[in-house]
């Protein structure tokens, strides 16, 4: 458990590669939002640096570091309540990963499944960035002294590999330094799924537009890709159990679920029997009168990429006052003079 002398604080992060989707607003931003207004601090991060570990065209870069900033805002981060900055922003976080790079153990890298399928068959032509990065995961959370991270089931081995280096490096150095973060998994719609195939997740990067529900699409184009969404030839049933073995089915339900505020249990309830020709209708509307008013907003501030970049610099400022006396004690307990 987190010792209970570390001030409550949660950090979060998105990877500024390609556009905003759905699952990164019901599995992420979402829930950021409601976290803001709790006791807790909370930091929220674009990682541009994580994006880099697979080659990235600059000008799509910041544009994309932009989009994000823009979507976090246009969801209800409250830049006052929580510090929103962008990660290369903050050299401390690549300062802290050198010193994690060095407490990390090579047997633990080599059990992270996420590297492996990313660089497939071709790992020996993968960048060094891509097979380390977790250790940079590790120290953007770890410079914060985060207690929680919410995150999706696919990134939990990571927060178990940053608790791992902090208890490491507690051990080695015989110090209660870092905290050992908890992972925050909770909530519906947390695993978005593919429009086209619910065993795989919504992805910025997917072959087609279609299998995904983009933040900056309009009403016509959310509506169309739910109609379109690929279902099975049986409608809702009349319990939960009944989506077991139908990923595409089961995913509509949690999008709505997710949008909704309502457990998935309570939208089968509500709509027991009903055919797609009911559902679907029933489930763009509702995203397009919670993701329609979101992605205005965006294109607003996109317009505005000055007042964007001024905002993520007073949030770099305001992170680099909690990372740098975290970094400085960290080079003293390691025996680096400064």
């Amino acid at each position: 458990m987190t010792d209970s002398t570390f001030t409550p604080r949660v950090f979060s992060g998105i990877k500024p590669s390609g556009g905003l989707t759905l699952g990164n607003y019901l599995g992420a931003i979402k829930r950021w939002v409601d976290m803001q207004d709790g006791e807790t601090e909370t930091i929220y991060c674009a990682v541009d640096l994580h994006a880099i570990t697979v080659w990235q065209d600059p000008a799509g870069l910041k544009a994309g570091t932009r989009e994000i900033a823009a979507g976090m805002l246009a969801s209800g981060i409250d830049p006052e309540k929580s510090i929103l900055f962008n990660q290369s922003q903050v050299p401390e976080h690549t300062q802290l990963a050198w010193i994690f790079n060095c407490v990390a153990r090579l047997g633990w890298m080599n059990r992270m499944t996420q590297f492996k399928d990313k660089a497939g068959k071709n790992a020996e032509k993968a960048s060094l960035g891509l097979y380390a990065y977790p250790s940079l995961m590790a120290a953007d959370i770890l410079l914060y002294h985060a207690t929680h991270v919410p995150v999706g089931e696919d990134q939990k081995q990571h927060v178990e590999l940053t608790r791992d280096i902090a208890n490491k490096f507690n051990n080695d150095f015989g110090v209660d330094f870092f905290p050992v973060t908890e992972p925050v998994i909770e909530g519906p719609g947390t695993r978005v799924m593919n429009l086209r195939d619910g065993t795989k997740k919504m992805s910025k990067s997917g072959e087609s537009d279609m299998e995904r529900i983009n933040m900056l699409d309009d009403a016509d184009t959310i509506a169309k890709k739910f109609k379109k969404a690929k279902t099975d030839p049986d409608g809702i049933p009349e319990t939960f159990d009944g989506l077991n073995g139908r990923p595409e089915a089961k995913n509509l339900v949690d999008i709505y679920s997710g949008l909704a505020d309502i457990s998935a249990e309570a939208v089968v309830a509500e709509y027991a029997g009903a055919g797609w020709g009911k559902f679907k209708p029933a489930l763009a509307d509702l995203a397009v009168a919670k993701l329609a008013p979101i992605s205005d907003e965006m294109k607003r501030l996109m317009d505005d990429p000055a007042e964007i970049d001024r905002k993520l610099a007073r949030g770099a400022e305001r992170a680099r006052e909690i990372a740098t006396p975290i970094l400085d004690k960290t080079y003293d307990i390691v025996g680096l003079l400064r």
